[in-house]
């Protein structure tokens, strides 16, 4: 019986000798190295550790003024968040709202307002006011409106047409900041 219990005690010894093994390899895996320990500053030792996989990351803030947009008082519109900020002279958003695109978009960069309608039909065929146009692109114009209905649909993408289309009272809002030679600022 002695010869059995010492086979199994040999056979644990050798199971946990595999578990830590095991159990380095995954530390040293995950363990920054020593160049990266020493380019980052160390938390205080009273402070958690904080893990990759615990941490969440900050979340980008939808109405936050995207970096990139340049500085002083400008209108920017953000293509990708489909978004328009109103900027003061001090860089703050006075007001900032969500748009629907035109088939037709101004490529990034800096325009100024060229001219502005108070009350047309639209290239699609509807009423719109407050329309302030600051580029064109493939002999389309392209301008901020809002239609008199107050509806927002999506352009049909058989039509080439350059109104970026909000709500009636972000329209006011625009209509009011947004005078000729206003800057516009365009980012992806």
């Amino acid at each position: 019986m002695a010869r059995s219990s010492s086979g199994f005690v040999a056979g644990l010894t050798a199971a946990a000798v595999a578990v830590i093994g095991f159990l380095a390899y995954q530390a040293q895996a995950v363990a920054p190295s020593p160049a990266e320990l020493a380019a980052k500053p160390q938390a205080p030792s009273s402070a958690p550790a904080a893990t990759a996989s615990n941490t969440p990351k900050p979340r980008k803030d939808p109405l936050a003024l995207p970096a990139g947009s340049g500085t002083g008082e400008r209108v920017v519109y953000a293509l990708a968040d489909r978004r328009v900020w109103l900027v003061d002279e001090k860089n703050q958003v006075t007001h900032t709202f969500s748009v629907m695109p035109s088939t037709v978009s101004p490529p990034p960069g800096a325009y100024a307002v060229t001219s502005r309608s108070g009350a047309v039909r639209g290239s699609d065929g509807v009423a719109i006011e407050h329309v302030v146009r600051f580029a064109t692109v493939q002999d389309v114009s392209i301008g901020f409106s809002a239609a008199v209905d107050g509806s927002t649909p999506k352009p049909d993408p058989s039509k080439k047409t350059g109104g970026v289309r909000m709500k009636r009272a972000d329209g006011d809002a625009l209509w009011t900041f947004a005078v000729i030679g206003q800057k516009v600022v365009v980012v992806a």
